[in-house]
């Protein structure tokens, strides 16, 4: 174990990269397992990524507008194409969420095949480097999350409906994939809204960012300490503090309109 690795001008930005995350993911990851479309999370993120590895792949500045344009832009027609499958097929929209993961995957493996740095570039969509976050792309994620934060309270969202929902999420994906990677954003997502389905309303939000803060904090802290993949350790803390707070809750009476 190594304490000294404790260090605050490293992980603290990771730490606020993490909440910043969680700031948005949790409503929407609460949506997300009410509407039974738990894989949305990871189609989007990897339709985001696919966006970058085609950026990158036509010699744009990595981490540039360009690269932002195109993950935001393959992101939004994932959303557009994910509309209007709901209306076509509901039935089947958890299979085409699937199908478009897969695809998506795979067609950044094809476009990644004669780039010599091309395992380092998926390693990193997938796990991210949470570590290393620059203050340019924390007040980037900072700016996004707040318009979508305001816009969500303030009802935009819904209004717009099917589509309204889905390019909220697609924006919320796009500005963290590529920060902490593909996995930690289904983690970030799920495991909290799954850890906190005994509570309802304002307190399951309250529960589920608590158990979110403490799962990046810990993870990050014992990442550190062990000299560990930091991604990979923080999903676990997730899933550990979502298993506890849900032992630990005590399923509350619902509400009379809720019955």
């Amino acid at each position: 174990m190594n304490w000294s690795a404790l260090d605050w001008g490293i992980l603290g930005p990771a730490l606020v990269a993490g909440l910043l995350v969680l700031a948005t993911h949790v409503p929407l990851g609460t949506q997300v397992l009410d509407r039974g479309i738990v894989f949305i999370d990871l189609a989007i993120a990897q339709i985001a990524g696919l966006g970058v590895i085609a950026a990158d792949a036509l010699g744009m500045p990595e981490g540039g507008v360009a690269v932002q344009l195109a993950a935001v832009g393959a992101a939004l027609l994932g959303a557009l194409l994910l509309t209007w499958t709901e209306r076509r097929a509901p039935r089947q929209q958890e299979a085409l969420i699937g199908v478009m993961f897969i695809l998506a995957a795979c067609a950044g493996i094809l476009l990644l095949a004669g780039n010599p740095h091309g395992g380092e570039h998926l390693k990193d969509l997938l796990v991210g480097q949470i570590l290393w976050v620059s203050t340019t792309q924390l007040l980037w994620l900072a700016a996004v999350s707040a318009l979508l934060l305001a816009a969500m309270w303030l009802g935009l969202v819904r209004r717009l409906g099917r589509f309204g929902f889905y390019a909220a999420f697609a924006l919320a994906v796009t500005a963290s994939v590529q920060l902490v990677g593909v996995y930690l954003v289904f983690s970030s997502l799920i495991i909290p809204a799954l850890g906190t389905r005994a509570h309802y309303g304002a307190r399951r939000y309250g529960v589920a960012y608590a158990l979110g803060a403490t799962g990046y904090a810990v993870g990050l802290a014992l990442s550190a300490v062990f000299d560990l993949p930091s991604g990979a350790v923080i999903v676990w803390t997730l899933a550990a503090c979502a298993l506890v707070g849900a032992a630990a809750a005590r399923p509350a009476a619902l509400p009379a309109e809720v019955r």
